[in-house]
């Protein structure tokens, strides 16, 4: 048993595969944690994953290259997953026709509220243009938030970072804050987190309830299509 265990790590070593099972390895042990804290919103196993990952890392004097050769077979399942989100909206197809006013108010509100505060508080505090303009896309999901960054003359490997810490943060504290404010509808809880924390909240907003999910994944592809025509207007008035 030792021996085959051995000869398999051996082979993995030796190939770029070894990040790819490390990273599955280290989520499945991150969800298990999740699920024995019943969900605990400090518990996400998303950032978990990611943490555990970084000082992985670290240790190992591993580069993003090397660790993404292996991995880069997890980021295509990025476009399979966000295509799946169509399930659960076509389920739920009913209540999703019912709050489009509802939906299209608190689209418009979070995505001007999310920009607005983070450009805001940063040119207050005295932040560069260019930190700027990272800032401004960090509530869209990571493609698209990069992509604005680049035409707003900002720096693209900052805003993913940005969009990744955003999320992040989103996920954990959604639940709690939500729970704070008596919000208890989950269609109102998803799609807000969604706005707000995309791809990363969308994912924590479907372990609380499939609904909170659907109106989520929504609110995350509603709100890159409209942070990037604001972004557009930005752009045609200040040339």
């Amino acid at each position: 048993m030792t021996d085959n265990v051995l000869n398999i790590w051996v082979y993995l070593a030796e190939t770029p595969l070894l990040w790819l099972t490390v990273t599955l390895v280290v989520y499945m042990g991150a969800e298990w944690l999740s699920a024995s804290l019943k969900r605990n919103p400090a518990a996400n196993p998303v950032v978990l994953t990611a943490a555990v990952l970084i000082v992985l890392l670290h240790v190992t004097g591993t580069s993003y290259k090397t660790y993404f050769d292996g991995a880069q077979f997890v980021h295509f399942l990025l476009g399979p997953a966000t295509v799946a989100l169509a399930v659960p909206l076509y389920r739920n197809l009913g209540i999703v026709k019912k709050s489009l006013l509802p939906m299209g108010a608190a689209l418009f509100a979070g995505s001007i509220t999310a920009a607005a505060s983070a450009v805001g508080i940063a040119w207050a505090m005295g932040a560069p243009p260019e930190l700027l303009a990272s800032l401004a896309p960090k509530s869209a999901t990571t493609p698209i938030a990069m992509e604005l960054a680049r035409n707003l003359g900002g720096i693209a490997s900052l805003t993913a970072v940005l969009v990744v810490f955003t999320g992040m943060v989103g996920a954990i504290i959604v639940t709690p804050t939500m729970n704070l404010l008596g919000i208890k509808d989950f269609a109102a809880r998803g799609f807000a987190v969604g706005v707000a924390s995309h791809g990363i909240g969308t994912a924590r907003a479907f372990q609380v309830s499939e609904l909170a999910g659907t109106f989520a994944g929504i609110a995350m592809g509603l709100n890159g299509a409209l942070t990037s025509l604001l972004v557009l207007i930005w752009i045609a008035l200040h040339v």
